[in-house]
């Protein structure tokens, strides 16, 4: 047997497997956001966009969780990166808020379109949860909503959240989606919302996106401008589904509610967008955007229109916002309706869809096994 001297000795136990060869440390998994950091041996944040750049380094493709500690955050955070959980407190203590408007927010977007660029929370990622959480955008759109003629700014759309179109397998479980016109932009691929409220007036769920809400509150919220009774003063739902997409927007066994001020009969369950879009000879509303929307077993409250449905205008060929879309003409379906706002005027709608809603339920939230841990 030969021995080594004790130089080499120690330069042989350098070398061993477990020393030489060591994996380096497994990067984290978990962030926290709080007010101030301290007393955590996570990696720790006082924004959530600073954790969210955090986490778009690690390319290791692991899941990554932000905690959200208790408190307001004034800011418009993006998350940019698959496998990404954004976990609140509780929609009463964990607030992210912001204010802006689709007026003066083209500069927040890759394209310069204000409406996309006023989003409080934009998700622009695959396989991302977000609970936990209020999301607010607090422009005060009621004060322009009270303002007459030219005083008006005429793009009040403010988003709480954006949808962005590399999102898909969004899940969002008892969060409050606040705001007052196009509270939520469906423009990605698939989102699931659960046992959540969705605040807002115009066309406040919105989009091409393929959106199912169960077990959730739809609550309209009030207008500031003068309302003649018949009218439709406000509406839940505009999809604008590409016509070679099954489903749209879906919402089961929710309730549709109001505050106070909202008044008997003023409320469309939906209106078909037909956003205006660029073609080889010309510029104008989209006409293969068939939008679909599916109501099913639903509570509707004394607000929503007996006639349930109602038209919306595009741009036609000459640049002018004047051709109108029917409600008869798309895929607009409810099923199962209960309580005072329930009972629907027959204005000739006879769409129905092809699937039911477990059918529905798998096609647009399969999904949501892989992410059901958080």
């Amino acid at each position: 047997m030969k021995f080594l001297t004790p130089g080499v000795a120690l330069a042989a136990a350098a070398l061993t497997p477990n020393a030489a060869f060591a994996a380096p440390a497994a990067p984290p998994a978990e962030y926290v956001v709080q007010p101030s950091c301290g007393g955590t041996a996570l990696p720790c944040y006082t924004a959530i966009q600073p954790a969210l750049d955090a986490a778009a380094r690690d390319t290791s493709g692991q899941w990554i969780t932000i905690r959200i500690a208790p408190g307001d955050y004034a800011e418009k955070p993006v998350v940019a990166r698959d496998r990404l959980r954004l976990i609140g407190s509780g929609t009463a203590r964990t607030r992210l808020h912001f204010g802006a408007v689709a007026q003066t927010a083209g500069a927040y977007h890759r394209a310069g379109w204000g409406t996309a660029g006023s989003a409080t929370l934009t998700i622009n990622a695959k396989d991302v949860v977000v609970s936990g959480l209020t999301v607010e955008n607090t422009y005060d759109y009621l004060a322009n909503d009270r303002l007459e003629g030219e005083a008006r700014i005429r793009n009040p759309q403010a988003l709480a959240l954006l949808l962005d179109i590399a999102s898909d397998r969004v899940r969002l479980d008892r969060v409050a989606l606040l705001g007052y016109q196009d509270t939520l932009f469906a423009n990605g691929g698939r989102a699931l919302v659960q046992r959540s409220l969705i605040a807002g007036n115009i066309d406040f769920i919105f989009g091409n996106g393929q959106l199912l809400i169960e077990y959730s509150e739809i609550r309209s919220r009030r207008r500031a401008a003068p309302y003649e009774p018949g009218e439709f003063q406000s509406f839940i739902a505009a999809p604008s589904t590409p016509s070679s997409q099954e489903h749209g927007i879906v919402i089961y066994r929710s309730r549709l509610t109001r505050e106070d001020g909202v008044p008997d009969g003023a409320v469309a369950l939906a209106r078909p967008w037909h956003p205006t879009t660029k073609f080889a000879d010309g510029r104008y509303a989209d006409p293969e955007a068939i939008g679909q929307v599916s109501f099913i077993d639903c509570f509707m409250d004394r607000h929503i229109h007996p006639e349930h449905w109602t038209t919306m205008n595009g741009t036609a060929r000459d640049g002018t916002p004047t051709q109108v879309f029917r409600p008869q003409d798309s895929r607009f379906w409810e099923a199962g309706s209960r309580g005072p706002g329930a009972k629907a005027r027959d204005i000739g709608m006879r769409w129905k869809p092809g699937e039911d809603i477990k059918q529905v339920w798998r096609d647009i939230a399969g999904w949501t096994v892989s992410t059901s841990k958080y």
